[in-house]
């Protein structure tokens, strides 16, 4: 990290995209805060703006770019402002994107987030120095790892200060300022499957696995520190594997070591004789007991064809790890399967479906699909609304197939699906998941459910407070951190008839319960036992069975 600056600027930072972007922005913002810089939510003010961006998706791409043009508009007045573009964008469209935006001042790959505070430094010294100061080469102001990671090897991942990002987040993990009391740990980075349509192996990487002591104890001083929920992060997390003496350093501590091939898991054991390794299934049951004050444990998202029995026995065992998994799908046709190079027939799907509500009978499930992908007929879309009926989604995440920059397809397929046919497929796929959706929903009325408390949504008739606006404590917009569906706003100030507090099964269902009017902002946070008295496909509500 860079020297503790002089003078504290002020930062704007919006995040588009997965979690494990949020997870991103939460250790830039933490690596900035140690070092003086103050956060604050308008970008038109700040002095240092950063948009951590995605590149799975077009739309979020569509509204990062828009900002860009925002800021430009501030240089072009005269305002000296840091303008980094980091994430996923950053990595693919890589030095060309200071020609394209020339208002970009800085590039930060995911893999190389630890070395941000020294770009940011620089460019804010060659700023203050204005038409005197040399012009910065476009490597010193760039922190790309490039299509082959600085972490494409052993030798590489152990070389590793981006994970001194993770560990550092530990000590102060939850914003003072906030009631939140979830968390993201992340156990993986990167990815090795080479999905045809994905540009995540080129973008973050070849798959790198931290050690699971640095886990654990990450996960320890989180709890220690208030949060109630943490969710595991990797673009595979089952495929979690550490194997112990492989990556150690002068000081005998474990160092993060490159993941195995996807061979690895082809064999009936994940392990070697005479070697010791922590699988997913160990990892989770050490946290799972080395940590018992954690209310809940979680994680995402999963790869189905390698998701073994040994992490359901740890679950079905382990009442503290949530029974809910999410596995993308992506097709319910074996053809398309193979186009997207998934490695895994409907077929295999339906088993790994199977064997999960074999150990785990309230389960829930979710996923993600793709419509239009290159090829596809209405025989193979077809083939997807019969998977999605067949299994009980809790819910899907359904994308209409766009070409992105830097993945395999663009290149070997010609995008021949009608905008038009997407479209279309894409309505009608919904809407058998908002008919399925319900039919899961509806078989917990009348049960039980522990819901954690997490935000408060008041009806009210007074003006509304702007979504994705400027925040205040008084006035909050929040997005459910995975489905992106639930928006609320809440105003803690005037408290009036018509409150409510949102919350979430341990199965990740959105749960509403009805409250009297007052300030109820004490409650967030808390787990309350609740009974299930309607549903509707995306929302259960219920009546409180324990004090709030």
């Amino acid at each position: 990290m860079s020297e503790i600056l002089t003078t504290a600027p002020t930062v704007f930072l919006e995040t588009f995209g997965c979690q494990m972007n949020e997870l991103d922005s939460e250790l830039v913002r933490g690596a900035l805060l140690t070092l003086g810089y103050r956060f604050i939510d308008d970008w038109a003010q700040a002095d240092v703006v950063l948009y951590n961006t995605c590149s799975v998706r077009e739309q979020a791409e569509h509204k990062a770019y828009s900002r860009l043009g925002l800021i430009a508009q501030r240089k072009r007045a005269g305002e000296k402002v840091v303008l980094g573009v980091i994430g996923c964008m950053a990595e693919r469209d890589g030095k060309d994107m200071f020609r394209r935006y020339p208002q970009v001042d800085l590039l930060c790959g995911p893999g190389e987030l630890d070395r941000l505070p020294n770009l940011i430094e620089n460019m804010r010294k060659s700023q203050s120095l204005g038409e005197d100061a040399p012009r910065l080469s476009k490597d010193a102001r760039a922190a790309l790892a490039g299509n082959k990671s600085r972490r494409s090897t052993t030798l590489a991942a152990a070389d590793d200060n981006l994970e001194l990002l993770d560990l550092s987040r530990a000590f102060e993990p939850v914003d003072a300022r906030s009631d939140r009391r979830s968390a993201y740990v992340r156990i993986t980075r990167g990815c090795n499957k080479f999905c045809t349509y994905c540009v995540v192996p080129n973008t973050r990487g070849a798959e790198v696995h931290r050690p699971p002591d640095s886990i654990v104890e990450e996960c320890r001083r989180l709890a220690d520190s208030g949060v109630v929920e943490i969710t595991l992060l990797g673009q595979t997390v089952n495929h979690y594997r550490y194997v112990h003496g492989s990556a150690v350093g002068r000081d005998g501590a474990e160092l993060p070591q490159v993941g195995p091939g996807l061979n690895a898991f082809r064999g009936n054991s994940l392990t070697t004789a005479g070697v010791r390794t922590t699988t997913f299934a160990d990892l989770l049951a050490r946290i799972h007991d080395e940590v018992p004050h954690l209310a809940r444990l979680r994680f995402v998202t999963s790869y189905p064809r390698d998701f073994g029995a040994d992490v359901l026995e740890v679950m079905r065992d382990a009442p503290r790890i949530c029974s809910y998994i999410h596995a993308p799908a992506q097709s319910g046709s074996d053809r398309i399967l193979k186009l997207m190079n998934r490695g895994y027939t409907v077929g295999e799907y339906l088993e790994f479906v199977d064997r999960v509500f074999e150990f785990l009978p309230d389960a829930t499930i979710a996923g993600d699909f793709i419509v239009g992908f290159p090829t596809e007929t209405d025989e193979d879309f077809e083939a997807s609304c019969a998977l999605v009926q067949r299994v009980p989604f809790k819910n899907n995440y359904i994308f209409k197939y766009s070409p992105r920059p830097g993945t395999v397809a663009i290149d070997r397929f010609t995008d021949d699906v009608p905008t038009e046919t997407k479209k279309l497929r894409n309505n009608r796929l919904l809407d058998l998941q908002t008919d399925v959706s319900r039919v899961v929903h509806e078989r917990w009325v009348g049960r039980e459910v522990e819901v954690l408390l997490e935000q408060v949504r008041v009806h009210s008739r007074a003006p509304a407070t702007a979504v994705g606006g400027p925040l205040s404590r008084e006035a909050s917009a929040v997005v459910h951190p995975e489905s992106k569906n639930v928006v609320v706003a809440w105003q803690r100030a005037k408290p009036i008839d018509g409150t409510q507090l949102l919350g979430r099964t341990p199965g990740d269902m959105v749960t509403v319960i009805d409250v009297p009017a007052g300030d109820w902002a004490d409650s967030l946070g808390r787990i309350c036992r609740a009974k299930v008295t309607k549903a509707s496909p995306m929302l259960l509500h219920a009546t409180p069975l324990t004090a709030l």
